[in-house]
């Protein structure tokens, strides 16, 4: 068996390894990128890249059909599919990792094409398709970025019937008249608004009784009233029992509490497990299929030298792309620092992640989360007051975006310090909004202070404006 050496190795190459392998490689360091399926990660292939292309058609659809003057010019009814699932394809490479693969190995990154698993401290074991391996020896640290996959519950029938996942569904090649989507959080949502759009009859099968539970009461209402509105079927407090389908690539039915209906596919976004399970972690004192539990600097904790590091989904901290890249980012400059023999401060290069986090959920309206909602701020034991407001009652002008238009919007505030804890906005276009939120948390900025951050008229942006209108008594500078 060969054996080569390198500063870092990566196990996972979904888009946090990726952005750790270029850092890495841009501070001059040897790094080594392990993945057995495409570089580049879910994400890019089969998640938030082609999900979104195919929402984007929707989204652009149905505002011009809610605008005076361009609805009127508008000659069909249906969206072009070749040509949406043309994009799609164009925007995930018709899956192939070729270029990527390419622009990683001319900024120096080493790709193994491979199933990699930890084989003891520092190293990891590659196996290629021909079952020939190769060892990777770290001699700085290993960085865990391995992702997650799609959960398959365990119901009668499922597997047998090859439901959908997330990678069926975003790489679909048509779009199925009858569709059952499994799940009531940000995914399924996403795909229930997703088919809907393309002219799937949808029925939504939530095991839960409201829809995106970790969300503010009003955004999970205004998304549930949406999904209604535009015919899609919702099942409170229920899950599949059994599943048929006699005939591969026939209809199958869907059994759950005392009903049963006929659908072409079942998509099913019932979370997600963690890839951690076979990769080796019982070789190193951890237990496999779990998170790795890690520091603010990503280090796994119970590994003594600090050389094991995780990160994104890997972690559980978000599971969430943009988290994952951060995460990518932070990790590499900090083994960049330690391997340069540099003593970091305390709060130096550590995580930021916590209570901050941003996220778009891109049904219809969209919601904008960022960090903690009023039931989470209060949990932690946070003082809170809150500031809400409906829209375009409190910013009349808004109507003139479209016809129709209806949003809300909620700061959660910090009573002891008047700063920002969280936010949500839910409304049309308004994932613009979510940086803005997302930096006055971070930078702990003063509500006052944010009331004289105007917003230029008449964008989206002056949604803030009620939010912030009585602010300036509080403010601190």
């Amino acid at each position: 068996m060969t054996g080569q050496d390198f500063d870092v190795v990566i196990l996972g190459g979904g888009v946090g390894g990726v952005a750790a392998a270029r850092r890495l490689a841009s501070a001059g360091l040897a790094a080594a990128l392990v993945e057995d399926r495409l570089v580049g990660g879910e994400c890019h292939y089969f998640g938030c890249n082609p999900s979104k292309t195919l929402l984007r058609p929707i989204e652009v659809f149905n505002l011009a059909k809610a605008v005076p003057g361009v609805r009127e010019a508008i000659s069909g009814e249906e969206l072009d599919l070749a040509a949406v699932f043309a994009k799609r394809d164009s925007i995930i490479e018709h899956l192939s990792d070729r270029d990527r693969t390419a622009s990683l190995v001319q900024a120096g990154v080493a790709v193994f094409h491979g199933v990699g698993r930890l084989s003891g401290p520092r190293a990891v074991r590659v196996t290629y398709a021909d079952n020939t391996e190769v060892v990777l020896r770290a001699r700085h640290a290993v960085v865990v970025a391995t992702g997650t996959r799609p959960n398959v519950p365990a119901v009668p029938g499922l597997a047998q019937a090859r439901a959908w996942s997330n990678r069926d569904l975003t790489t679909m090649t048509h779009v199925p008249r009858r569709a059952v989507v499994v799940g009531g959080g940000p995914v399924s949502v996403e795909f229930a608004t997703l088919l809907n759009g393309l002219g799937s009859e949808v029925t939504l099968l939530v095991r839960g009784n409201t829809l995106l539970r970790d969300c503010e009461p009003e955004a999970r209402i205004l998304v549930e009233e949406s999904l209604r509105n535009k015919s899609v079927k919702i099942h409170f407090e229920t899950e599949l029992s059994a599943v048929a389908r006699p005939v591969a690539g026939g209809p199958v039915t869907a059994t759950f509490g005392r009903q049963t209906v006929e659908a072409d596919e079942i998509v099913l976004a019932a979370g997600r497990r963690v890839n951690t399970d076979d990769i080796g972690l019982e070789t190193v004192g951890l237990p496999a299929g779990t998170f790795i539990t890690v520091n603010d600097r990503l280090q796994a904790t119970g590994v003594t030298g600090g050389w094991l590091y995780a990160l994104g989904d890997t972690t559980g901290r978000a599971r969430l792309s943009h988290i994952s890249t951060y995460h990518g980012h932070l990790v590499a400059d900090i083994i960049a620092a330690l391997s340069a023999g540099r003593e970091l401060f305390e709060d130096e290069l550590t995580a930021h992640d916590a209570g901050s986090i941003a996220q778009v959920i891109f049904t219809d309206p969209q919601v904008v989360r960022v960090g903690r909602t009023e039931r989470q701020a209060r949990a932690e034991g946070f003082a809170v007051r809150t500031r809400s407001a409906h829209y375009p009652d409190a910013v009349t002008h808004l109507a003139l975006l479209r016809d129709g238009f209806r949003g809300w919007a909620k700061l959660v505030i910090d009573a002891a310090t008047n700063t920002l804890l969280g936010a949500t906005f839910v409304g049309p276009e308004f994932s613009e909004l979510a940086q803005a939120a997302t930096l006055a948390v971070v930078a702990k900025l003063p509500t006052g202070l944010l009331s004289h951050a105007v917003a230029p008229h008449p964008t989206v942006n002056q949604v803030w404006d009620p939010l912030l209108a009585h602010e300036t008594e509080f403010a601190y500078y």
